[in-house]
């Protein structure tokens, strides 16, 4: 995790450099929302919201995932273009030869203001607003939503949108001057108004609280409360926008306080355990006023640092025990927090399995639940873990190996890190060569703990240690911070596990489930981008992560499930063995489709003699503070087909099967197409090549065109496969509007060609 004090103040000013959001496998020109603002509503009504983005139309389709929910946008404003600044850069230039008078200062301010604002446009892909209209049905399901919006270019990323039960309450900003410091300047007599006092908003408990934090603001809410009451505040930030890429520490770190009206400070949280948005708690000490009050804990801000609060006498879950229990069960669960309806629920682990399809009978699963009780919902989801291995509790005390507790693997351990300085030791008999995996399920269920895991002989010599072990499926995770390790033991005997906490912390939600046992080899699948846009008749690149479990390093053969007919992945998908992605194409049919079509990517892999098969969960590739990458995953894969405009061109690979490339040599691939002009005007080029894989040359000829492909011995290795990805461009020139060439030309693309397989070969001799 990035601790957020650790920044210095500059890090506010990185703010103000944009860079670009659009992922590799985003469609030219498709859509992109950055915010949504307000974030959610309130079942049973309508209201409007803004969208801030870019690429977005007023004509654009939206898609608001869970049913119960209809809208449409109503208005979009867009920024100046380049054309519409030099208008009036030389409109300006007219007017300023002019006398003055006031209607001509009037026209002079209003004209600056326009090209302040376009100046001062800090992030591009935020810079267009579109206004929803939002009808959301009285019986509209509380769960978590994705909205997206749909134009003739595509389907957008999807971002968080709620569905509450609470009055929903906007921030008001302070009023605007009425005098521009333009207007003051051009008179040559101005005085800079007295800056305006923030303003306190009243609201009533309980309530939903939505609004933006611009540069240096600090928004503060006033509320009555009464003796006793336990309050509570969540605050969704980063949860409505995961990662921010052009932001340190890549999101909205909000900090939220509590005072009473004397402002005596009595609660302040900048971050809940390990999740950077804050929660509060408060039994609030006297009937009276109170204010809350939000802001970014760097001061900075922009449109796109959006929150929703929920804040009242609300129940609220701080820790469960135990995180989960085996299938085909029922466990029975402890709940602690604040203002529970109950302290105690049963999970069926038969009812959990079934509404989550990809999990396809693995071993271990993790299911999203929920707490209600006469119609009461938590403010939190839960993470509760399912698997097939036989369980116990953890027994105390066994903080030493002369009073560990005696397992017999393999075995799943629910305990706990009961206080700070505890150590938690399981003893085991093992044999000669057993291969041993011992594995923390932790902080992706919910707690605290931050484990260290030592393995040891039965004289004290350490085998084997870890603390954290990074999880490529956890998304949402900057702190990877559950144990992971594997090892032979060297002979029979005794042998012992410890579990800790590395900051030497502990209490009674430092829970954890500790596996132990023989690797059990599997994979999981995750499909990137969440949203594929391909013209009819047109391929499109995508990318497939392996996520590899327990040594498993075998091919993983992909494919599509339940496509409509015409959509096809390239020759031969699969991810080969050893390998953790692979890029592949998928390919439309030749009509375009009216809404975005749902379908799957599967993986299917022979492990120990038997297949298994695996669906991918769809992600997308977000960026976080310039540099680092994450998974995040999305409800639902949606392909758009998009109208073929310009005809595609009829390009295709010569080649059969496998291209085989010895390595420190070249090999070349070769193109077929209509004859004519055209095709000496076309352009090819390795997307995101494997390294040490170059183009040579591309040349043309009776036939088509060959790309001469070479491979350095030092960077590549014989046996090493994947899939080449070609784009295709043509170069036009750029001309005026008058038709007046001017120098320069430009690359229009045309798209990408079906990937093709390829293969390191020893050298040829």
């Amino acid at each position: 995790m990035i601790p957020i004090r650790r920044f210095p103040i500059f890090a506010s000013l990185l703010l103000l450099t944009s860079v670009p959001a659009l992922q590799a496998q985003q469609q030219q020109n498709a859509p992109r929302i950055g915010y949504l603002y307000p974030a959610g509503g309130r079942q049973g009504e309508t209201f409007q919201i803004t969208v801030g983005g870019q690429f977005l139309d007023e004509e654009a389709k939206v898609f608001v995932s869970g049913g119960g929910i209809r809208a449409k946008v109503v208005s979009l404003v867009k920024p100046l273009n380049p054309r519409q600044i030099n208008e009036l850069r030389q409109k300006i230039e007219e007017l300023q030869k002019q006398p003055r008078n006031p209607a001509l200062v009037k026209e002079m301010v209003e004209i600056r203001q326009k090209l302040a604002a376009a100046r001062n446009l800090m992030n591009p892909g935020i810079a267009e607003k579109a206004t929803l209209e939002i009808v959301v049905d009285a019986g509209a399901a509380l769960e978590p939503r994705e909205l997206r919006l749909e134009t003739a270019n595509g389907l957008s990323n999807p971002l968080a949108f709620h569905v509450g039960q609470l009055s929903e309450f906007r921030e008001k900003e302070p009023e605007k001057t009425d005098e521009p410091p333009f207007a003051a300047g051009l008179r040559r007599n101005f005085n800079p108004p007295p800056r305006k006092p923030e303003i306190e908003m009243n609201f009533a408990l309980p309530a939903v609280l939505n609004g933006q934090i611009l540069p240096g603001d600090v928004d503060r809410y006033r509320f009555q409360a009464r003796k006793g009451r336990q309050l509570v505040v969540a605050v969704a930030a980063r949860k409505l926008i995961p990662y921010l890429a052009d932001a340190v520490p890549g999101w909205f770190q909000a900090a939220a306080a509590l005072y009473d009206s004397s402002g005596n400070e009595l609660a302040y949280d900048d971050d809940y355990r390990f999740h950077p948005d804050p929660v509060l708690s408060c039994k609030i000490p006297r009937d009276g006023a109170y204010v809350l009050e939000i802001r970014d804990a760097l001061y900075r801000g922009r449109e796109d640092f959006v929150y929703r609060i929920v804040v009242g006498e609300l129940p609220f879950v701080s820790s469960i025990f135990p995180l989960g229990g085996p299938a085909g069960a029922q466990t029975a669960v402890d709940l602690t927090g604040w203002n529970l309806p109950l302290n105690k629920l049963t999970v069926d682990a038969d009812l959990l399995a079934p509404k989550t399809a990809s999990s396809n009978g693995a071993a271990s699963r993790i299911f999203p639940i929920s707490v209600n009780k006469k119609g009461t919902l938590l403010l939190d989801r839960l993470s509760f873990a399912v698997d097939t291995l036989p369980e116990c509790r953890e027994i105390e005390p066994n903080n030493a190996p002369a009073a560990a507790q005696s397992v017999a693997l393999p075995i799943v351990v629910n305990g706990r890190i009961d206080a700070p300085g505890d150590l938690d030791i399981f003893r085991f008999e093992g044999r000669a060569g057993q291969k041993i995996v011992a594995q923390v399920d932790a902080r992706k269920l919910g707690s605290p703990l931050d484990s260290t895991l030592k393995l040891a002989d039965a004289d004290g010599r350490q085998l084997a240690i870890n603390d954290d072990c990074a999880d490529k499926g956890d998304g949402l995770s900057t702190h990877h911070a559950d144990s992971y390790l594997t090892a032979e033991l060297p002979a029979a005997g005794a042998y012992y596990f410890s579990l800790g906490d590395a900051q030497h912390k502990g209490g009674a939600e430092y829970a954890y489930r500790l596996r132990l046992g023989a690797p059990r080899p599997d994979f999981a699948l995750r499909v990137v981008p969440s949203a594929i846009n391909v013209r009819a008749g047109g391929s499109v690149p995508i990318t497939v992560y392996a996520l590899r479990k327990d040594g498993f390093a075998g091919d993983i053969l992909l494919s599509l499930k339940n496509a409509p007919k015409g959509f096809s992945l390239s020759r031969d998908p699969r991810i080969p063995a050893k390998e953790d992605q692979v890029k592949i194409t998928l390919t439309a049919p030749q009509f375009s489709s009216p809404e975005p079509i749902s379908f799957d990517v599967e993986g299917r892999a022979v492990i120990d003699g038997r297949e298994i098969v695996r669906q991918a969960v769809p992600a997308d590739d977000l960026m976080q503070a310039f540099f680092y990458h994450h998974l995040v995953p999305a409800e639902r894969l949606l392909v758009t087909v998009i109208r073929r405009v310009p005809p595609q061109l009829q390009l295709r690979y010569a080649g059969q099967g496998l291209l085989k490339i010895p390595a420190g040599q070249t090999a070349a691939l070769r193109f077929s197409g209509p004859r004519g002009p055209m095709l000496n005007q076309l352009q090819l080029t390795l997307k995101d090549p494997p390294e040490g894989i170059i183009v040579e040359k591309v040349s043309s000829g009776s036939e088509g065109l060959d790309l001469l492909l070479h491979a350095d011995a030092e960077k590549v290795k014989s046996g090493q496969k994947g899939n080449l990805l070609v784009d295709v461009s043509i170069e036009r020139s750029i001309t005026s509007e008058k038709g007046k060439p001017q120098t320069g030309k430009r690359r229009v693309p045309l798209g990408t060609l079906p990937a093709i397989p390829f293969e390191i070969t020893d050298p040829v001799r």
